[in-house]
């Protein structure tokens, strides 16, 4: 049997956030019985059927990288990290819908990713408004999904999913809303699922400009 060809996404955010038990439903379509801090990156494995049910189907390994999610501008703080941005084919961004300043600092893990934060110490937001244009010309997928959604009073869902959507806009990106302990918010058939699926379609086309290699992957834990 031919090995399977593996392509290579970011999973990116603050500590805390719900990124391992994110990408532990993603991987087993179950919740992470006892989340724990992630030192470095942990990686896990998901396949994917490219196009499923058209003539172009091809199956993929999707290595999910959960990056640990200190967040700091000092140099030294993102030297660390560096070592798990090459070769990137997607990103997820992943905040905490009841934390805004998670959601603020996607922008900081964006440009960090991307090597666009020249100047570790900027600031990024100016009177409030974030400047798309640092992401106009990126070419890399991008998705962003928000956890904790049921830890949101009702009374206030519809001003935080408001303000999110903003958020997945300046990125050009669709945006999944959900709680990492619910396996039902990715139902087969659901938005959020054709939402990833759709967003997993994407990766291959941009593999095949930016391809890294292919072969058998395990599940990995980088300290």
């Amino acid at each position: 049997m031919a090995a399977l060809e593996r392509v290579k996404v970011l999973v990116l955010g603050d500590s805390g956030v719900g990124k391992s038990s994110l990408v532990h439903l993603l991987c087993h379509n179950q919740m992470l019985g006892n989340p724990s801090w992630t030192v470095g990156c942990s990686v896990d494995v998901r396949i994917h059927d490219y196009r499923e049910g058209t003539p172009e189907e091809k199956t993929y390994y999707i290595e999910l990288w959960d990056v640990g999610g200190s967040v700091g501008s000092a140099r030294s703080v993102k030297s660390t990290r560096v070592v798990f941005y090459n070769s990137v084919n997607g990103i997820i961004l992943v905040h905490d819908l009841t934390n805004k300043k998670s959601s603020q600092n996607l922008y900081r893990w964006s440009l960090e990713a991307l090597n666009r934060d020249a100047a570790p110490s900027g600031v990024l937001v100016t009177n409030g408004d974030y400047d798309r244009e640092q992401f106009a010309d990126n070419q890399i997928p991008l998705l962003v999904i928000g956890t904790k959604l049921d830890q949101i009073p009702e009374a206030k869902r519809n001003d935080v999913l408001t303000r999110t959507a903003f958020l997945a806009e300046d990125f050009g990106a669709e945006e999944i809303n959900l709680d990492c302990t619910t396996p039902r918010y990715l139902a087969a058939g659901s938005s959020n699922a054709v939402k990833l699926s759709r967003f997993f379609d994407k990766i291959p086309g941009f593999s095949d400009r930016k391809r890294f290699g292919g072969g058998l992957v395990k599940s990995l834990h980088y300290d």
